[in-house]
């Protein structure tokens, strides 16, 4: 398996490529569909709408939520709204933190260009990327 980082490096060069190509506009649902097929045939393990099972004061709650791509240990959210905004990071750290995962990318294709609508959400992580792509330090 690799590490977190190449795996993080690859699925944001693939939601370039996937950006660029299609353009925004289309449903979550058709960029999540693409870019499992493109990082699966990359060799990576990836599961699309993984439900996940919390526990919370005693009580377990199965598929309290679902994350949009598991690709190996790498969480991604993935958007097609015209602008993230708070409560889009608040809810990967979220997923994050109940996964206890190190790092999430939150990616939204509905912008002009995928830079504005990319971030790095990590979980008491040392990440190696510019503060600028952080959203919780």
């Amino acid at each position: 398996m690799r590490d977190v980082e190449t795996t993080s490096a690859d699925v944001i060069d693939a939601a370039l490529q996937l950006h660029r190509d299609l353009g925004p506009g289309l449903l979550e649902s058709v960029y999540e569909t693409i870019l499992a097929a493109k990082l699966a045939s990359r060799g990576y393990g990836v599961s699309r709408q993984q439900p996940v099972d919390i526990e919370y004061d005693g009580m377990r709650f199965e598929a309290a939520f679902r994350i949009d791509l598991r690709v190996d240990d790498l969480l991604v959210e993935i958007k097609s709204v015209e602008r993230l905004n708070a409560a889009h990071a608040k809810q990967l750290l979220t997923y994050l933190r109940l996964t206890k995962q190190p790092l999430g990318l939150l990616i939204n294709f509905g912008g002009e260009t995928l830079k504005e609508g990319l971030r790095r959400v990590v979980n008491d992580y040392k990440p190696s990327a510019p503060s600028r792509l952080r959203v919780n330090q």
